[in-house]
C-alpha cells in the first residue's frame, strides 16, 4: 500500500497540521497524526480556536476557574490558547530533538488588530513567548509594512518568528530581508543564531479565487483559472533560493544561521472543481513546509499522488502564467493589495468571534 503522506515528507516537504484543539490534545489524536501520518507540526489562528471553543466542553472547567479569578475576556483568550499551544509544543518535543529544532513546532498567533503597530506586536509577541515557554514555539506575525520591523525586532530577541499573511512577491522579499535584519539585531544581542528559526508563510488558493472571480469578469480566459495560486508560489520559491545565495545570507549561515524556509498556507481547495491535492503535490519542493486542513492531509494521503520537485522544473511555466494573466487584463499588484486588506480584515473578524464565543463562555461559568 502506497504512502503518499511519506512520499511527500521523503520529497523534503514537512506536513504541518492547520488546526489544533483540547479534543485532539486529551484523546490523543495529534500524537497519533504524528506517529502515523507524518505530522511534524502545527499551526494555529483565532478561527480554529474560536471552532475549538465552541465546540464540546474541555474548556469549562479551565474557564469556570478563569471566571472564578475574574479574568476578563482578553486574559481568558491567553490562557486558553497559550495552554493548548504549551501542549501541543510537548506532544511536537520529540520531533523538535529529533530535527535539531527545524520540525516540532506550534505556531501562535499575536493579536490581528495589532497588525499595523510594530510595538505592541514586538510587545504581544515577547508576553506569549514568555507563558507558553516551550523553545519549539513560532511567534505568528503579519507581514503587513508594519509588521516587517516587529518581525526583525523579535528574531532580534532571540524569538523564533512565523511570518504570516503574504501573498505578493516584492512582499515575500521584504519578508526575507526583515528576516536577516533580525538576525543581525540578534547577533548583536548575543543570541545563539543555530538556535533561532523561521518560517514565510506564502497564501496559495486566496490567490487563485480572487483572479478567478476577476478572470470571471472579464470574461472568455477560462483556460488561465485555477493556474496562478500554484505559478505565484512557484516564483516565490525562486527569490527563496536567489535570496539565500547572496553575500548577506552566508554572512550569517557562517554564524550559524538557519535558512527562512518558505511555507505553503491556504492549502484547502476552494474550488471543489479542482483537484483537492494540487496546492500540496503541485508544489512539492526540498525544505518546505505545507500546512493543512486535516480534509487537505486525508485527501493527499488517500490519493495525492507525489512526484518529487514540482517547483524547480516549472519556474518558466510560472512565468508564462503570470505574464498571460497580465495580458488578459489582471492587475498584479491590486490583487495582492486586496488580498493583504482582506486577509488581516478576516484575521481581525476571527479575532473578534473569538472573543464573543470567550465571553459567552464567561458568563455562562458566572451564571
Amino acid at each position: 500500500m502506497s504512502d503518499n503522506l511519506k512520499d511527500l515528507s521523503e520529497a523534503g516537504v514537512s506536513i504541518w497540521l492547520d488546526d489544533l484543539s483540547r479534543e485532539r490534545l486529551d484523546s490523543g489524536n495529534l500524537a497519533e497524526l504524528v506517529k502515523n501520518d507524518h505530522v511534524v507540526g502545527v499551526t494555529t489562528n483565532p478561527s480554529i480556536f474560536a471552532s475549538a471553543l465552541g465546540e464540546g466542553e474541555r474548556y469549562d472547567d479551565q474557564v469556570k476557574e478563569l471566571a472564578q479569578q475574574g479574568a476578563d475576556v482578553d486574559q481568558t483568550v491567553f490562557a486558553l490558547t497559550t495552554t493548548d499551544v504549551r501542549n501541543a509544543c510537548d506532544v511536537l518535543k520529540p520531533v523538535f530533538d529529533a530535527t535539531g529544532g527545524e520540525d516540532g513546532r506550534v505556531s501562535i498567533e499575536v493579536a490581528p488588530d495589532l497588525a499595523h503597530d510594530a510595538d505592541e506586536t514586538l510587545a504581544s509577541a515577547k508576553e506569549l513567548w514568555a507563558e507558553v515557554d516551550r523553545e519549539n514555539l513560532f511567534i505568528k506575525i503579519p507581514a503587513t509594512t508594519e509588521g516587517a520591523l516587529a518581525i526583525s525586532d523579535t528574531l532580534g530577541e532571540g524569538i523564533s518568528v512565523n511570518v504570516t499573511l503574504i501573498f505578493g512577491l516584492d512582499r515575500y522579499q521584504g519578508v526575507m530581508d526583515a528576516y536577516l535584519e533580525g538576525l543581525e539585531k540578534a547577533k548583536e544581542h548575543g543570541h545563539d543564531l543555530s538556535k533561532i528559526y523561521s518560517v514565510a508563510s506564502f497564501f496559495v488558493s486566496r490567490v487563485d479565487s480572487e483572479i478567478d472571480s476577476r478572470l470571471d469578469d472579464i470574461g472568455g480566459h477560462d483556460d488561465l483559472k485555477g493556474k496562478a495560486g500554484v505559478a505565484n508560489a512557484r516564483l516565490a520559491y525562486a527569490a527563496y533560493e536567489k535570496f539565500f545565495a547572496g553575500e548577506r545570507w552566508e554572512a550569517l549561515a557562517a554564524a550559524g544561521a538557519n535558512k527562512q524556509r518558505p511555507l505553503w498556507a491556504s492549502t484547502g481547495v476552494k474550488n471543489p472543481g479542482y483537484d483537492d491535492t494540487m496546492y500540496v503535490v503541485d508544489l512539492a519542493v526540498e525544505n518546505t513546509v505545507n500546512t493543512m486542513p486535516e480534509k487537505t492531509m486525508q485527501a493527499v494521503k488517500d490519493h495525492g499522488v507525489v512526484k518529487g520537485d514540482q517547483v524547480r522544473p516549472h519556474y518558466e511555466d510560472a512565468r508564462k502564467v503570470m505574464a498571460d494573466l497580465k495580458e488578459a487584463g489582471i492587475d498584479y499588484d491590486d490583487v495582492i493589495a486586496t488580498l493583504e486588506q482582506e486577509g488581516v480584515e478576516k484575521f481581525v473578524k476571527s479575532w473578534n468571534e473569538l472573543l464573543e464565543t470567550v465571553r459567552k463562555n464567561l458568563e455562562a461559568a458566572n451564571s
